[in-house]
């Protein structure tokens, strides 16, 4: 059986196909839909508002000021809140249906920051050869893979963050694993670090605690999308971010 990890997918489900042999498992670690791609201008948010409004919040975003990326979107959407709340449902929902639709049978997944829980897990719920697989162990090839998924709270307040504490519940409760999968990185800073933002992002000390102790032979995860380090050798674990899907097209083979 072969056996392929893609993390950050943001909507690109049409590229699936061809990153991912026809009869192979997909591990699939979050961040499935795309509210707005940085580097193209494009996504949910974009479609809505338009280039214009949302490079504005970018460059808020990207220096810090999230209350003025937040009042930015407010004002855009001044006397037509529930338009732009019933678009924004629609579209979600649109790419949900685009990703489920194109995932390959067997695909094990967990979810990411941008990701909205209840919503992806009523599409896992009616797709045939779809897990989630959030705090639990799976067997494959002889190995235990355990799966932690979300991200750390931020300013942002996004629907697939979770607490320090609901992650630290995930990892306990996996015991010991061949291979761990989440969708941040640990609390390493080569592998937090943005080049191209030029910023650290939040990876969990819990995460690097647990690699610490049980030292699996792999640990897979993505949500940076441009890291100082793609890959880092702590202890007798090999850890790797396999990539942002949306630009790489490319899923990463577990060997």
């Amino acid at each position: 059986m072969a056996i392929y990890v893609v993390s950050d997918l943001h909507g690109s489900a049409s590229a699936l196909a061809d990153a991912v042999p026809r009869g192979a498992t997909l591990l699939l670690l979050g961040d499935l839909i795309n509210f707005i791609d940085y580097r193209s201008m494009s996504g949910i948010l974009v479609d809505v508002f338009s280039v214009e409004a949302v490079a504005e919040v970018v460059e808020l975003r990207t220096a810090g000021r999230v209350e003025e990326a937040r009042e930015v979107m407010r004002a855009r959407s001044k006397g037509r809140e529930d338009e732009v709340r019933s678009e924004i449902g629609r579209r979600v929902l649109s790419q949900y249906e685009e990703v489920f639709e194109a995932l390959p049978h067997p695909t094990y997944l967990i979810l990411g920051n941008v990701d909205n829980p209840a919503i992806a897990r009523e599409f896992v719920d009616r797709t045939e050869g779809v897990e989630d697989v959030d705090g639990r162990v799976i067997e494959l090839e002889g190995e235990r893979f355990g799966f932690a998924g979300g991200a750390l709270p931020t300013p942002l307040r996004v629907a697939g963050e979770v607490t320090a504490e609901e992650l630290r519940g995930k990892l306990d409760s996996l015991g010991e694993v061949d291979v761990l999968c989440t969708h941040i990185p640990p609390a390493i800073p080569e592998l937090c670090f943005d080049t191209v933002a030029r910023k650290s992002e939040q990876g969990s000390r819990d995460i690097l605690e647990y690699l610490q102790d049980v030292q699996p032979r792999r640990h897979y995860f993505g949500h940076l999308h441009q890291p100082l380090l793609s890959t880092y050798r702590l202890g007798r674990t090999l850890c790797v971010n396999v990539g942002y899907f949306r630009r790489t097209k490319q899923a990463f083979p577990h060997l």
